[in-house]
């Protein structure tokens, strides 16, 4: 069986600005099992058009503005490249069952472990602390 890595987006971002231990994690496995949850991607997003809001409407922050269209438009050509999971009826139904264990971890947190547990993977995460409140999610730091 193959073992999807999924990564969290703090993982993400630390992949993304090539963290020494993250990358040569991701070099010894095969890159292809690797994949992102698409509340992942909703929280990448959310980032880049914060700051794009935050500078709209001030005239004198245009490199700022810029800069911020560039990097959203980075992080859509990199987000590209990797394997998206869905939040489907499936992650949905994990969801809901973990909601009605009353587990203490974000909303966000929450769904991105239930999409992890419906694909079987492996999410990979710094924040064990609460991800390991979640009964059968298997989790790895590759900061360590």
């Amino acid at each position: 069986m193959t073992v999807i890595w999924v990564l969290d987006t703090d993982h993400l971002s630390l992949f993304q600005r090539e963290h020494p231990t993250v990358k040569q994690r991701i070099n010894q496995i095969n890159f292809a099992n690797t994949a992102i949850t698409v509340v992942t991607l909703e929280e990448q997003m959310k980032g880049w058009l914060n700051v794009i809001n935050r500078y709209n409407d001030q005239p004198y922050q245009s490199e700022k503005l810029i800069l911020a269209y560039k990097g959203l438009r980075d992080g859509v050509e990199y987000l590209n490249k990797l394997k998206l999971l869905n939040f489907d009826l499936s992650a949905y139904n994990c969801y809901q069952e973990l909601v009605s264990q009353k587990i203490r971890i974000g909303t966000r947190d929450l769904r991105i472990a239930a999409i992890t547990l419906s694909v079987e993977g492996v999410l990979v995460t710094r924040n064990t602390k609460d991800f390991a409140k979640v009964p059968n999610l298997q989790i790895e730091d590759w900061t360590i």
